[in-house]
């Protein structure tokens, strides 16, 4: 009995979400890169995953490369790809997994763009003399930078999540994985501002919410730090996971110990977390070079 490589694409994507309870945002990046694969194998007739080899997919990345896609996409593409038939493969729809014999191409790896701690503390300013409801950006930025936080860890925040006498944030970051989280002085006086101005009732309660009660919004939440990073920036990239990077790199810098920096950041490998010591690095460099006589 053959298998419809859209059934098992569909199958896949099932327990990417009710099983391993990936992220939306996740669950539909693998989504859009599987229906490439599929439209792609349905144009050469491999409508089903069994007749489907290595030839085919050698025949995807030429595609893709032929597409003028940059080696970053194509090995995301790839990846995908392979979860599939890793998927396929486990639960003995195929009987050979062809992507055995076929690596990822080589990418090179991009420094995480980060902001120093004075553009930080002059964010901080504009958010208090422009923005109305200044405290509901400050600690939506506080937070951010201060605790390391994803956007989506941020507003799902819940009261409850919040142990003020232990100094604690409870986050349920990705793959619905708790950790514990520290939260400075600094941002916890930010926090307690912000909870006496808009007091939640309850303790289900999201922990920050807009100036109408609600649920923060994820494109708010952008929308917030991509514009006044503008006025104190000129990075290109302004999204709020700069904070998360610019946290991470400081704390590093301030000679934080690197698995320390993993469990708060909530990595589940350490590899992904050592990007943030060569930023670093990069720094050193560029200081020494702008600052030695003998550079």
């Amino acid at each position: 009995m053959k298998h419809l490589l859209s059934n098992i694409i569909q199958f896949f994507l099932n327990e990417l979400s009710s099983v391993r309870r990936y992220s939306n945002n996740t669950i539909r990046s693998y989504k859009n890169d599987l229906s490439d694969f599929e439209k792609f194998c349905s144009s050469v007739n491999k409508n089903y995953i069994e007749v489907i080899n290595d030839k085919t997919i050698r025949k995807f990345l030429f595609f893709l490369s032929d597409k003028g896609l940059d080696n970053n996409t194509i090995s995301r593409k790839l990846s995908s790809v392979r979860g599939l038939f890793n998927y396929a493969f486990s639960n003995d729809l195929i009987a050979f997994n062809p992507l055995i014999t076929i690596s990822n191409p080589k990418v090179k790896k991009k420094l995480p763009t980060i902001i120093d701690t004075d553009t930080i503390l002059e964010t901080y300013k504009i958010v208090q003399s422009r923005e109305k409801f200044p405290i509901i950006k400050k600690v939506i930025i506080e937070l951010l930078y201060g605790c390391a936080l994803r956007v989506s860890e941020l507003v799902n925040l819940k009261l409850k999540d919040y142990h003020p006498t232990e100094n604690l944030l409870s986050i349920l970051g990705k793959g619905n994985k708790f950790r514990i989280v520290p939260i400075g002085e600094k941002s916890k006086k930010v926090l307690e501002d912000y909870l006496k101005q808009f007091p939640p009732k309850d303790v289900d309660d999201y922990l920050i919410r807009n100036s109408k009660n609600r649920k923060l919004n994820v494109r708010f939440v952008h929308r917030i730090v991509s514009n006044n990073l503008a006025l104190v920036t000129d990075v290109k990239k302004r999204s709020p996971h700069i904070l998360r990077h610019s946290a991470a790199t400081h704390m590093l810098d301030n000679g934080a110990d690197l698995r320390v920096v993993k469990e708060i950041l909530g990595h589940e490998n350490l590899s992904t977390t050592q990007i943030y010591t060569q930023v670093s690095v990069e720094r050193l460099k560029a200081i020494y070079k702008k600052s030695h006589p003998k550079s």
